[in-house]
């Protein structure tokens, strides 16, 4: 089972971190910002206009912000290139598939480090058995990662990762 790539490519994204999530300019943000709706810094081809200057213009949340692959997957496999500005009607579904889609990501990376500890055989396979439940096969729509399986295992990446802290140690 191979994994999703699971580090950022802005090229291959259409700047949805730039439109999905709600700004708050006290939360490490220049701008007070709705949710679902465009950054004023966006470029029409999806690049930051201020990127050289984010930490300096107050956007230290953008510079700490990974979607961890999440975003291009969107993009690229689950709206086939199309994007937001080509057809308007996209943006809450692209916005929406990202919010869903980048938890996973962030636990596959949580699951991939897991992986590489000492972990006894039962802690082994469990840590496979997750990150399996998270990879939906040939996913083609955002009810992939909606379905009971996906979701479940998500929920239980937290409880993983605790049990797991003593192997974590030194």
């Amino acid at each position: 089972m191979p994994l999703p790539e699971l580090t950022e490519d802005c090229s291959r994204c259409a700047g949805l971190c730039c439109v999905a999530y709600p700004f708050e300019a006290h939360e490490d943000f220049g701008l007070l910002k709705a949710a679902d709706t465009p950054c004023p810094n966006l470029a029409p081809d999806f690049r930051c206009n201020i990127h050289d200057d984010l930490s300096k213009c107050g956007f230290g949340g953008c510079v700490a912000y990974s979607c961890a692959g999440a975003g291009q997957r969107v993009t690229q496999e689950l709206f086939d290139g199309e994007t937001w500005q080509d057809d308007p009607d996209l943006m809450t579904h692209m916005t929406y598939a990202l919010r869903v889609v980048r938890p996973v990501h962030e636990a596959l990376l949580v699951l991939l480090e897991a992986a590489a500890l000492p972990l006894p055989q039962a802690l082994q396979e469990r840590c496979a058995k997750l990150t399996r439940s998270l990879c939906p096969e040939a996913p083609s729509s955002i009810w992939d990662f909606e379905e009971d399986e996906v979701q479940e295992a998500l929920a239980e990446v937290p409880e993983f990762v605790e049990s797991i802290a003593p192997f974590a140690q030194g």
